[in-house]
């Protein structure tokens, strides 16, 4: 199971390349190979998968019902702009213009990984996120987590 740990400031070039830090690129060595796969998130910004964690997706998909209309829709907006990533020889990706425009993404970006995926996000709205952090994750922390059983070692 794929493990990505780092949050990466970046920045785009003038074409829209993404150079991936080393420190991110030792963590996806099939990259090069497999390749990543990058779509919307679920807010304003993006989110790359190795090629593995989408195809997994992917088959999750496929078991939906299609006669539902709730999953067709769904299926629709989560593959939407949904497009295949290759490093070139420098360790940069091109990220599609369409994509950078729905995140509203500036030449400044965050790569923030999350467990198997990266999300990308425009600086700016990325430390916008966090401008309440303090109180609110303790109340979510406890909300989410707060109800998993105690570690059966007593910890």
């Amino acid at each position: 199971m794929t493990q990505l740990l780092g949050e990466f400031d970046c920045k785009l070039d003038a074409k829209g390349r993404l150079m991936v830090p080393a420190a991110l690129k030792k963590q996806l060595p099939e990259a090069e190979q497999d390749g990543l796969v990058i779509n919307r998130g679920f807010e304003k910004n993006l989110v790359i998968y190795p090629r593995k964690v989408w195809e997994t997706i992917v088959a999750d998909l496929n078991k939906l019902n299609p006669y539902e209309k709730k999953n067709r829709e769904f299926i629709r907006s989560f593959t939407r702009g949904a497009t295949e990533l290759t490093l070139d020889a420098a360790g940069r990706v091109l990220l599609p213009k369409s994509l950078v425009e729905f995140a509203g993404i500036s030449a400044d970006v965050v790569l923030a990984c999350q467990l198997d995926k990266i999300e990308v996000w425009d600086k700016q709205a990325y430390e916008d996120l966090f401008d309440d952090v303090p109180e609110n994750f303790a109340n979510l922390a406890e909300e989410v987590m707060g109800n998993k059983n105690r570690r059966e070692d007593g910890e």
